[in-house]
């Protein structure tokens, strides 16, 4: 259930400092395969939270089977051919600074919002490590696959307020 849209508030964490992470997601492979995305790189103890998370995450979101990207990695996960992905251990985000950006709360996990021409980028505030979630398009104005996903990131992705 989607609560609210508001602004970010400037009390962020500001503990980690990291430039954003530039996300450039090839197509799927000409077999109708599994799309390839970067994996992250975080800490042991942030990657022991992600795999938790991996396994937590349900089989199906928005309708979509999970059909995770390659290289096969339990800091990725994904649904459709690409429609939906999550990546865990992400870096900060820079526009978490910005008490301007936008935000949403999705089953009391608070997502910052990054409007893109290819569809919204979501990442999960007040939790380490972070959790960055990618739509397309047709997903610019529902954000019920967050919804989705909110119960298992609250369950394994610690609150960092």
């Amino acid at each position: 259930m989607i609560r609210s849209r508001r602004r970010l508030s400037g009390r962020l964490p500001v503990r980690l400092t990291a430039v954003a992470l530039l996300w450039a997601a090839a197509g799927c492979s000409g077999t109708g395969g599994a799309p390839s995305v970067p994996v992250p790189s975080p800490p042991a103890a942030e990657a022991a939270a992600c795999r938790a998370l991996y396994k937590a995450l349900p089989k199906t979101v928005a309708d979509l089977g999970r059909n995770d990207p390659e290289p096969h990695s339990e800091l990725t996960a994904g649904w459709g051919d690409g429609e939906i992905v999550l990546r865990c251990g992400v870096p900060r985000p820079a526009l978490m600074d910005d008490p301007q950006a936008k935000g949403v709360d999705a089953d009391g996990v608070n997502w910052m919002v990054e409007e893109r021409d290819s569809g919204p980028r979501f990442t999960a505030t007040y939790r380490e490590p972070y959790v960055e979630v990618t739509m397309d398009s047709r997903f610019a104005h529902d954000v019920t696959p967050l919804a989705q996903l909110a119960a298992s990131v609250a369950k394994t992705i610690p609150s960092s307020v």
